[in-house]
């Protein structure tokens, strides 16, 4: 029998309406590692390995992409610093989960198109 399994995520694409905007907002505000932009309007960031593709064909999508969790080691420290760019959070961040060794923590805000995004930590004891 063949042991094959996805193990590994290369690129995860995110639509958006304004490709101009979006790499702004996930550059400037977010901080995250601007690698390119390419024609038709698509812009591509390095996430310690893997790809972030803003998609500014697939605009129709906007707003109703899958949740993208970006792990925080201090998620208080992380939530200070978005909100004092402009970051306006669902909710202040908030304990989902006691595991047996760890407590999940998590932060919900969205993109300029509406996707909804989430700052998680895993605070162990």
């Amino acid at each position: 029998m063949e042991s094959f399994g996805l193990d590994q995520i290369g690129q995860i694409a995110v639509p958006v309406v304004d490709i101009e905007r979006a790499i702004r907002f996930y550059r400037d505000v977010l901080g995250m590692k601007f690698l390119f932009q390419a024609p038709p309007g698509l812009g591509f960031f390095d996430l310690n390995g893997v790809r972030l593709m803003l998609d500014a064909p697939a605009s129709a999508q906007a707003g109703n992409s899958s949740v993208l969790y970006y792990k925080v080691p201090d998620l208080p420290a992380a939530y200070a610093a978005l909100s004092r760019r402009g970051i306006q959070f669902e909710a202040k961040p908030h304990k989902v989960a006691t595991l047996p060794d760890h407590e999940l923590w998590m932060a919900f805000f969205r993109d300029p198109d509406r996707n909804l995004l989430a700052l998680m930590s895993e605070v162990r004891p």
